[in-house]
């Protein structure tokens, strides 16, 4: 699977619980959209990913990476009801960074 590096960068980071590793990968204003909430900006994406790895000790396998939509498919399995479940990030990128990213 042809993944962009930032996308890579982010799954490793998950997979090694590495909440300042997985922030960088995102633009000083990036936006996060999850669980039916915002996360704005790089700082509050710390803490966002922070907590959920220490609730859900969550990791993810990607599965499917669409270039034209920039959309990844995963199994993220973890300590949360409904483990493994398939999600679907949507990215938007500037720069070799992720701006945007939405996951339902």
């Amino acid at each position: 699977m042809n993944l962009p590096n930032v996308v890579t960068e982010l799954v490793k980071a998950q997979n090694n619980f590495d909440s300042a590793a997985y922030a960088n990968c995102f633009t000083e204003t990036a936006v996060v959209f999850d669980e039916g909430k915002t996360h704005n900006g790089r700082t509050e994406i710390k803490d966002w990913i922070d907590k959920a790895n220490k609730e859900y000790q969550a990791t993810m396998k990607p599965l499917d990476y669409s270039e034209a939509e920039h959309t990844l498919k995963a199994e993220v399995a973890g300590n949360f009801p409904g483990s493994p479940a398939i999600l679907t990030y949507y990215y938007e990128f500037e720069d070799g960074l992720i701006r945007s990213l939405k996951i339902v």
